[in-house]
């Protein structure tokens, strides 16, 4: 088998991330997060017009309510216009939408849909997608230090949270909106990447356990070259089937799947450059304190 020198580069693979992080901030900082109607508040709108339409056909009409509002194609046929308004429509608003959708698309009003979610209830979903990162986090940091050692546990928290800021990053460089789906991607992601990481630490122990004199490089190259394969493996077979999912989900689908393809990617990297050399500087640097 051939051994990897991961650890000659590690100021490489430190380098590419936070440089994607630092993006990432610069963007958040100068746009902002784009935050869905699930954290904001406001009305989605399903009309199944049921034959080609232009985009500036549907905003002509959702402009007058909300010229933020995201209006895209859905349905196998792209004959469905789905509408995301930032202001959650009142009853009022919503017999205008539907008036204005009969008259311009001549179609029935069991044919518009509307779903509407008040700004009280996106604030709770915020304060409840923060505490289940937090916990999942805490849980996660108990686990691994209980299993190995406290030093394993940080790194691996480290690298969690390097991938948070990653799939943040992308989100907020390409605008996309940050929704419920994506809360539940960052959670499916912390389990898939830890589990990920969790093999390497193991292979780093099993081969410690080998040695009198610890030579964290070797110990790290060696470890992280024997489950490259797995990690890979691994992570091309998800990869595939997500891709699957989001080119033939639908909307719903695809807003889980994204956060998912980046989240993978991301995990993957740091469970193999960043988390394996993060254990090995910090115990490196401990026992030399002591």
């Amino acid at each position: 088998m051939k051994v990897f020198d991961f650890m000659k580069r590690r100021n490489l693979w430190f380098g590419i991330s936070i440089s994607f992080i630092l993006i990432g901030l610069l963007f958040i900082v100068i746009k902002g997060v784009n935050l869905g109607i699930d954290f904001t508040g406001g009305t989605t709108i399903q009309a199944n017009i049921g034959k080609a339409f232009e985009i500036s056909e549907v905003r002509g009409i959702t402009d007058k309510f909300d010229k933020e509002a995201i209006v895209t194609y859905a349905g196998q046929n792209r004959d469905i216009a789905l509408v995301k308004t930032k202001i959650a429509l009142n009853v009022n608003q919503q017999t205008e939408v539907i008036n204005e959708f009969r008259d311009k698309f001549a179609i029935q009003q069991t044919n518009i849909q509307f779903e509407t979610i008040g700004p009280t209830i996106g604030s709770e979903l915020t304060r409840q997608a923060l505490l289940a990162l937090l916990l999942a986090n805490v849980g996660i940091l108990v686990y691994v230090s209980f299993r190995f050692e406290w030093r394993f546990g940080v790194a691996a928290i480290i690298a969690l949270i390097h991938d948070v800021l990653i799939m943040l990053a992308v989100y907020s460089v390409a605008q996309i909106a940050i929704n419920a789906s994506f809360i539940a991607a960052i959670l499916t992601i912390v389990g898939y990447s830890i589990n990920d990481t969790i093999v390497i630490f193991d292979r780093i122990r099993e081969n410690r356990r080998r040695v009198k004199k610890v030579d964290h490089t070797a110990l790290v190259n060696q470890s992280v070259s024997e489950t490259l394969s797995r990690s890979i493996n691994t992570a091309l077979t998800t990869l595939l089937t997500i891709l699957a999912l989001y080119i033939l989900g639908v909307p719903a689908i695809k807003d889980f799947a994204l956060p998912l393809i980046v989240g993978i990617v991301a995990g993957t990297y740091s469970s193999i450059f960043v988390a394996s050399p993060l254990w090995a500087i910090l115990d490196q640097k401990l026992k030399r304190a002591h």
